[in-house]
């Protein structure tokens, strides 16, 4: 791809695909995203930058979504840095203790932010784990509605004597 056809996107725009693409890998199954990195034609070449470690997060809450924030718990949080040949950087942070799904993780990010790999990521590796995750969410959502109940009340008027 050359640099003329490049699509130049802004900085906001650009946080907000990364935020959903980390999204997904995130929240992908670390078996089907090992497996979608392992069926690639061809893989970067790529450096450990920050060691998968695993930590605590403070997770806030709001009252019904709204009001003021508060302290709801701590859970734990793999993370990994990596760094691809052409001195792309990418993160990887997953709920858990799956070091290896977080330095996966980094190592797609990466892919994703490199023009070179980008179109590769997207198709082979993001598309189709987003696409995955929503006919789970779907066929989830098809068993919920299978077991709804409607109720209804019938009003009696009352008369006075």
């Amino acid at each position: 791809m050359n640099a003329s056809a490049e699509k130049v996107v802004g900085p906001s725009e650009f946080a907000a695909d990364r935020a959903a693409w980390m999204g997904a890998l995130a929240r992908a199954d670390a078996a089907r995203l090992a497996a979608r990195l392992d069926d690639l034609p061809e893989a970067p070449r790529w450096t450990v930058l920050r060691a998968p470690e695993i930590g605590l997060v403070r997770v806030r809450g709001r009252a019904g979504g709204q009001g003021q924030p508060f302290n709801l718990g701590e859970m734990t949080v793999a993370r990994a840095a990596v760094r691809l040949e052409d001195g792309v950087v990418g993160l990887g942070y997953v709920a858990g203790r799956d070091k290896a799904h977080a330095e996966r993780a980094a190592l797609v990010d990466a892919m994703m932010q490199s023009p070179q790999w980008r179109d590769l990521a997207q198709s082979r590796i993001v598309a189709p784990l987003v696409a995955e995750r929503a006919q789970a969410a779907a066929e989830t959502a098809r068993k919920v509605a299978a077991t709804k109940v409607e109720f209804f009340t019938m009003v009696r008027a009352r008369t006075q004597p």
